[in-house]
């Protein structure tokens, strides 16, 4: 009879571990694009505005707008590892 709350203690743990590493995967992939992403649109705005200061303003708006976007992926993968680790 031990042995097999033993068993199922087991498999609980595996479970758990599996959701846990589940979870460190898709918010880790999750924030890797949109991290990627953010800098590039940074580095693309400063070479902009590098080119044409006068036009800082509409690059600069335009940059906060993406960077934005790109943030809410990184959301969406927090949204899902949530999902992932509770349900």
């Amino acid at each position: 009879m031990e042995n097999n709350n033993l068993n199922n203690v087991f498999e609980e743990t595996i479970h758990l571990d599996a959701k846990t590493f589940a979870a460190a995967l898709t918010i880790g992939l999750g924030a890797l694009g949109p991290a990627i992403a953010i800098g590039w649109m940074a580095g693309k705005a400063l070479e902009a505005i590098g080119r044409n200061p006068e036009s800082a303003s509409k690059v600069q708006s335009s940059m906060i707008l993406a960077i934005a976007f790109a943030e809410a992926i990184a959301v969406y993968a927090l949204v899902v590892a949530l999902i992932i680790m509770f349900v």
